[in-house]
């Protein structure tokens, strides 16, 4: 039994040795390290902005007249095209203002009517007063003594006389002219108002609000000290707003038209978009200016409400040697890469960069050229010079652009 147990010991110290001595048997073979190619690429830098969507525009739709709800065709959600009409109001007392203001027209025409008879009427008297003073004048100028004097002054008279009714009916029908433009202004501004009791769409949008219902007293619009009740909510939706604030390094890099993605995290979708209009102004309390962007939303996708985020390009440059940013070693006084050679040497190369995004950063200068292998991994041990298996690997900022 001791014998046996020797062997067994025996043997199992010489398998176990076995190992370690075929690995210190073999030859040292150079680190292996990732490498990635520096490549021409368009970048940019941006700066993150969220905001939530407004409607292009978005109003009540009040009432120009009082009166009650006799009709309302539209409620939350509805599309209306503008020029639709909404809702109509019954105004029962405008009715009346109408028919009084028509009636004054046709009394003012009567009278007109009248003054016009008294006119021609007062014309033949004034042609026959006129024509019996000028025959006694000329006979008392024939034959003095003849005629008495006293008879001469009366039919002069009898001639002004008449003459002033001519004058007076005259002034009647132009009162009564005037009266008929009165009336039929005041007409024509009833049929105005009365338009009003129709209420209908100031643009093409979606009802998102309704107040009223049939019956409902709705007041005029028309003073702000009265709190009249709206008839319903109309929001512009085909077009949407961004309000950004733009930080006031960014200003000036801020031009109307510039195109721009906006992320929609709600709907895991990015939107086009456009710098449509800014303020001009750097507001003092907050040190941004006000920047909207315009979405179209043609499909009704995109809600008022929802939030949303934009990258707003600040500087781009195109076609620009550029390497990972995980590249870039900024351990001494200058920025700096890892190359592996062409015979597989590790040369530190200085770079000096410029602009720089999340995934790549350019390099302006330095010995760096398109297609060199640059150390995108652990750079710890490793040297100028040093021998190192590169091996070239995707990285997923790579894949994702």
């Amino acid at each position: 039994m001791t014998a046996l147990a020797i062997g067994i010991t025996s043997l199992g110290l010489a398998s176990c040795s076995r190992g370690p001595v075929q690995a210190s048997n073999k030859p040292d073979e150079p680190p292996t390290v990732a490498v990635a190619k520096a490549t021409l690429a368009d970048l940019s830098t941006t700066v993150p902005l969220t905001a939530e969507f407004e409607p292009f525009q978005e109003v009540d739709v009040m009432a120009k007249v009082s009166g009650y709800i006799r009709q309302i065709n539209v409620d939350i959600g509805d599309r209306v095209r503008e020029g639709q009409v909404l809702a109509v109001l019954e105004i029962p007392e405008m009715q009346d203002d109408m028919t009084r203001a028509a009636a004054a027209i046709q009394e003012a025409n009567a009278d007109l009517a009248t003054a016009r008879h008294e006119l021609q009427r007062s014309s033949s008297a004034h042609d026959m007063a006129h024509l019996s003073y000028t025959r006694i004048l000329d006979v008392a100028k024939g034959e003095p003594g003849l005629v008495p004097q006293q008879e001469v002054d009366e039919a002069r008279s009898r001639d002004l006389v008449a003459e002033a009714q001519v004058s007076a009916a005259k002034s009647r029908i132009a009162a009564n002219q005037q009266r008929i433009r009165v009336s039929e202004a005041e007409q024509a501004r009833l049929k105005t108002l009365y338009q009003y009791a129709v209420i209908s769409a100031p643009f093409t949008g979606v009802v998102t609000k309704r107040y009223a219902n049939i019956g409902s007293l709705i007041q005029a619009g028309t003073a702000s000290q009265i709190q009249a009740m709206p008839v319903v909510r109309l929001s512009q939706n085909s077009l949407l707003r961004l309000a950004l604030p733009v930080p006031e390094s960014a200003v000036p890099l801020v031009h109307p038209g510039k195109p721009v993605d906006v992320r929609v995290s709600a709907l895991n979708r990015t939107f086009p978009g456009r710098v449509a209009r800014f303020a001009g102004k750097v507001d003092k309390s907050t040190r941004t200016m006000l920047t909207e962007v315009d979405v179209p939303n043609p499909t009704l996708t995109l809600v008022p409400g929802m939030y949303a985020q934009v990258d707003l390009i600040t500087e781009q440059r195109n076609h620009v040697l550029s390497v990972p940013a995980e590249a870039i070693d900024g351990s001494g006084s200058s920025a700096r890469v890892f190359t592996v050679g062409a015979g597989g040497a590790i040369e530190i190369v200085p770079v000096s960069l410029g602009i720089e995004d999340a995934r790549r950063a350019e390099v302006r200068s330095g010995g760096l050229k398109e297609g060199d292998d640059v150390v995108v991994g652990p750079r710890s041990g490793l040297r100028q010079g040093l021998k190192v298996l590169p091996k070239i690997i995707t990285l997923a900022s790579d894949s994702a652009h």
